[in-house]
């Protein structure tokens, strides 16, 4: 079973998460992070930022998620654009360091291959943070993709553009193909952090980690994962059936294991 730990807001959440990481850091100064984008993962980067304390951060190494395809690396929405916006410049890393995946249309059909081939020259991902979708995707594996799935090209459903149209002009401007890591690949990072905010993610969270394993809902993918870790408010636990267990189990373990 994941771990889970349940705190009283976003921010508590982002400081644990960050303190992780700066131990992760502390160990290996070349760390790989697996980053991801949208709002969920906000309050970790503004922890790190805060937490930092002028340490040197240009080892660090990192993998997004995904990126569209066909938009311009210079988009203010593409996802190359907000990992160097909410991650890179804020933190002092080295954006020759800092990888997204291609999603030129030119290279498009091996790109994916190519993703692979550099999380597996950098070897692997030591930490990959996920945010959930309320229908329980994590990147843009959207329900159905397999466990298996490694980094491609997905088509965006209807509602992932309608959701994502608020970045954009309108919906019209929000790509219709995606690539992105797959729930093989994400599940061959060393250390998954979950995190989640708010009633709308409560039933998401509550059939990833305590309802059965399924394509479906490919967030339940965690529970392949030897050393998962799902952080949410007390409103995302709010329907978990073992809250009080998971928070005993944490209040009670002992502080060198970290998360």
């Amino acid at each position: 079973m994941a771990e889970v730990v349940i705190v009283e807001s976003a921010e508590a959440a982002g400081s644990l998460v960050a303190t992780e990481i700066f131990e992760l850091i502390a160990q290996r100064a070349d760390a790989v992070l697996g980053l991801a984008t949208g709002s969920t993962p906000l309050p970790v980067y503004e922890a790190l930022r805060k937490q930092r304390n002028g340490r040197d951060l240009s080892l660090v190494r990192g993998f997004a998620l995904d990126e569209y395809v066909g938009i311009d690396p210079a988009h203010p929405e593409s996802y190359r654009s907000v990992i160097t916006r909410e991650v890179i410049e804020p933190l002092g890393l080295d954006p020759a360091r800092i990888n997204v995946p291609n999603g030129a249309e030119a290279t498009i059909q091996h790109a994916g291959d190519d993703y692979e081939a550099a999380i597996a020259a950098a070897g692997g991902v030591d930490l990959q943070i996920l945010g959930i979708g309320t229908d329980g995707h994590i990147g843009f594996n959207e329900p159905g993709s397999s466990f298996a799935s490694q980094t491609r090209v997905k088509t965006l459903t209807e509602q992932t553009r309608a959701d994502n149209a608020r970045f954009f002009d309108s919906v019209d401007d929000v790509p219709r193909h995606c690539i992105t890591q797959g729930l093989g690949t994400i599940l061959r990072a060393r250390h998954l952090v979950l995190l989640a905010f708010g009633e709308g993610k409560a039933q998401a969270i509550a059939d990833a980690v305590e309802g059965p394993l399924t394509a479906m809902l490919p967030a339940s993918a965690v529970q392949l994962h030897p050393h998962a870790t799902i952080v949410v408010d007390e409103a995302a636990a709010s329907r978990l059936k073992l809250a009080d267990y998971y928070r005993y189990t944490f209040a009670n373990k002992p502080a060198w294991q970290g998360i």
